[in-house]
C-alpha cells in the first residue's frame, strides 16, 4: 500500500525478518501517524518470530531484552532504537495494568485483537500491506475513538486506557464512540488501581493537548475521580457579575487560553479550587471568594503530591497559584517593584495567567487592555533597567558595617534601601543610599518593605488590620497595587511583622 514510509534500516529490518520466514510489521502510532499524514517519532515492530529467533536475525545489532517475558526485545538501530514484538494473545490482568501471562501465535490478526483502541490495532509491512481487520482507518477517517471488541473488557484489563482514551480525544480531537464512551465513564473507579506516575504521565498529554477544553467538560467526571479537589467546582455558580460561567467551565476555558506548558495548563486547572470554600453572598446576593488563592494552594498541593509531580514543577505550580491574581501593576515603579519580587520567569508566567483569567472569565475582556499596559511596561523596564536586585544596589554589606551596622540589621537596612530604590531607580547613589541610611537610622520608628500574596481590596484591609494589631505598630498604609507597606510605630520589629503576616497566608517579600 503507498503512502507508508520509514527509516532504510527499520524497512531493512522488516524485510530481513520476512526473508528468514517470519512475517513483520510495522504496528501502532507509527501506522496511526502516517494515516493521519504525520510522522513518526518512533517505529515498533511486531513479527511471528519469537524473541530468540529474533536475537539471531538482528545478531549484527545491539539487542536489549527489555520485555522477553512478553515478548518484546528492543533492537538499536542506527535511526534510533526499534521494539520488536512477537505476535501474541494475553491472559486475564488481574492486577489491572499486566496480562498475567501471554502465548505466542503466528497470526497478525489474533494478535491485534488484543489492543485497546481500533486506530492502534493496525498493522503495515512493504509485502503484505495494510492489516486493519477492526476498522481502525475508517474510524480516524469520521474522527472516532473505538475501543477493539468489547469496551468494559478492554478498559478493565488496564485501567490507564481510560485515560488513554481521553487522551488521543483531546490530542487529536477525536469523539469517543457512545459504547466505548458509557464503558470510560462507568469504569472510572478502576483508575484507582493505577500507579500515581502513569496516570500523571496521561493527565500531563491530556491537559496540554489542543483539545483539552472539550475532553475536560465532557469527561469531568473521570478527572475528578483522579483529582476529586475540583468536583465541588462542577456546576459551581459563582454569581458574580465578573464572571459569566461556572467555577468548572471557567477553569476549563482559562486553560484553554494558556499557552500549552504543564506549569501554566495545570496551574489554571487549580487556580480556583478553593473557591467554593470561601464563598459567600452579600447581601445583594453576589458572590464573593475573598482569599481564595490562599485557600487553593493546600487544596492543590494535596492533589500534586498525590500525582507525585516532579518537585520543581510542583513548586511552580503552588506560587503560580497562589499569586494568580494579585495586581501586576500599571505605573513603572509598581511593575519594577513586581518584578523585583517575582523575578522575570515568573512575571512572565503571571502575565500569561492574568491574561487566560480574564478570557476564562467571558465578561470584562476589556481588562486585557490594562494586562497589555503591564506587559509593555515591563518589558520596557527589563529592556532598559533589567530585574533590579540586592545585589544591583550602590552600596552592600560592607559598607553597612563600616556605617556601624552590624548583625541581622544588615539585611534589614539593604532590604530597606532596595525599597527605595526600587520607587526611583535614579536613588541608587552611595551619595544618596547613605542620606537615606541616616534618616532610617534616626527613625527607629518607622519602617517600608513590601509584601507579596494580596490581591484584592479585602488583602489590603487585611494586611492592615495584622499589622495594626501589633503593639510596636500604630499605623500602616499598605498600597494594593505594588505591595508596599509603610508602618509607623515604636520598636518596631520586622521579624514580628514577617512572622504575623506570615501566618495570615502573606510574605515579606523585600
Amino acid at each position: 500500500m503507498t503512502g507508508f514510509s520509514a527509516p532504510s534500516d527499520v524497512l531493512d529490518l522488516l524485510e530481513q525478518l520476512e526473508q528468514a520466514g517470519y512475517p513483520a510489521y510495522m504496528v501502532g502510532g507509527a501506522v496511526r501517524s502516517q494515516l493521519m499524514g504525520q510522522q513518526p517519532h518512533d517505529f515498533d515492530v511486531c513479527t511471528a518470530a519469537r524473541p530468540e529467533e529474533v536475537r539471531k536475525i538482528c545478531a549484527g545489532f545491539r539487542v536489549l531484552d527489555t520485555g522477553l517475558q512478553h515478548g518484546t526485545v528492543t533492537v538499536l538501530l542506527e535511526s534510533g532504537p526499534v521494539e520488536i514484538t512477537t505476535f501474541r494473545t494475553e491472559g486475564v490482568y488481574s492486577d489491572g495494568r499486566r496480562p498475567d501471562s501471554v502465548s505466542f501465535v503466528s497470526d497478525i490478526r489474533s494478535d491485534l485483537a488484543r489492543r485497546d483502541f481500533t486506530i492502534n490495532a493496525m498493522a503495515w509491512s512493504p509485502r503484505h500491506g495494510l492489516c486493519d481487520p477492526f476498522g481502525g482507518q475508517a474510524d480516524l477517517s469520521c474522527g472516532m475513538l473505538r475501543c477493539v471488541g468489547d469496551p468494559t473488557e478492554r478498559l478493565t484489563e488496564d485501567a490507564l486506557r481510560i485515560l488513554r482514551a481521553l487522551r488521543f480525544a483531546a490530542t487529536y480531537g477525536l469523539q469517543i464512540e457512545p459504547q466505548t464512551r458509557a464503558a470510560v465513564l462507568h469504569c472510572r473507579g478502576f483508575l484507582h488501581k493505577i500507579s500515581a506516575e502513569r496516570i500523571t504521565a496521561e493527565l500531563i498529554q491530556i491537559v496540554c493537548a489542543p483539545y483539552a477544553g472539550r475532553v475536560l467538560m465532557e469527561y469531568a467526571a473521570v478527572i475528578t475521580e483522579i483529582l476529586p479537589e475540583l468536583r465541588p467546582m462542577i456546576g459551581f455558580e459563582q454569581n458574580n457579575p465578573h464572571h459569566r460561567y461556572t467555577l468548572w467551565e471557567h477553569s476549563v476555558r482559562a486553560l484553554e487560553a494558556i499557552p500549552s506548558r504543564p506549569e501554566l495548563r495545570l496551574s489554571m486547572l487549580f487556580h480556583d479550587v478553593g473557591k467554593s470554600v470561601c464563598y459567600t453572598e452579600d447581601a445583594a446576593g453576589v458572590g464573593h471568594f475573598y482569599g481564595h488563592a490562599t485557600h487553593s494552594v493546600p487544596l492543590t498541593e494535596s492533589a500534586l503530591r498525590r500525582l507525585r509531580l516532579d518537585h520543581a514543577l510542583t513548586e511552580d505550580i503552588l506560587y503560580l497559584v497562589r499569586h494568580h491574581d494579585t495586581p501586576l501593576g500599571q505605573t513603572h515603579s509598581t511593575v519594577r517593584r513586581k518584578l523585583a519580587v517575582h523575578g522575570e520567569r515568573y512575571f512572565r508566567a503571571l502575565l500569561a495567567i492574568h491574561k487566560a483569567d480574564c478570557i476564562g472569565q467571558g465578561t470584562n475582556l476589556s481588562n486585557l487592555t490594562l494586562l497589555l499596559q503591564s506587559e509593555a511596561l515591563f518589558e520596557e523596564i527589563l529592556a532598559d533597567e533589567g530585574r533590579f536586585k540586592r545585589r544591583d544596589l550602590a552600596v552592600n554589606g560592607k559598607d553597612l558595617i563600616s556605617w556601624g551596622v552590624h548583625g541581622r540589621e544588615i539585611g534589614d537596612m539593604l532590604a530597606a534601601l532596595l525599597n527605595y530604590v526600587l520607587d526611583d531607580p535614579s536613588r541608587n547613589t552611595p551619595e544618596q543610599l547613605y542620606q537615606k541610611f541616616l534618616l532610617l537610622r534616626r527613625e527607629h520608628d518607622h519602617l517600608a518593605f513590601t509584601v507579596s500574596g494580596m490581591s484584592w481590596k479585602h488583602c489590603a484591609q487585611d494586611v492592615r488590620r495584622i499589622l495594626e494589631h501589633l503593639s510596636s505598630v500604630q499605623y500602616a498604609d499598605v498600597d494594593l497595587p505594588s505591595g508596599r507597606v509603610e508602618v509607623v510605630g515604636t520598636q518596631i520589629s520586622l521579624d514580628e511583622i514577617r512572622h504575623a503576616l506570615a501566618d495570615a497566608g502573606y510574605k515579606v517579600a523585600i
